[in-house]
């Protein structure tokens, strides 16, 4: 796959990862609804790390590679 792909799929993984971990308490899936978690802070951290990693990825695909 191009960088291209990996980017953007790096970036959509991470926005939904993001996603479901702030929101796990009103989607049902949380573990004490109102408390924000560790679980839930770790994948918020993850997701977080992943779109940054993608978005860069992205936006490093015109560089000069090398």
């Amino acid at each position: 796959m191009s960088r291209r792909t990996w980017g953007l799929a790096g970036v959509v993984l991470g926005i939904a990862v993001l996603a479901v971990s702030l929101l796990a308490d009103r989607i049902g899936i949380g573990a004490m609804p109102g408390v924000l978690g560790w679980k839930q802070i770790l994948g918020a951290g993850v997701g977080l790390g992943l779109a940054v990693v993608g978005g860069a990825m992205l936006a490093g695909q015109g560089a000069s590679q090398g």
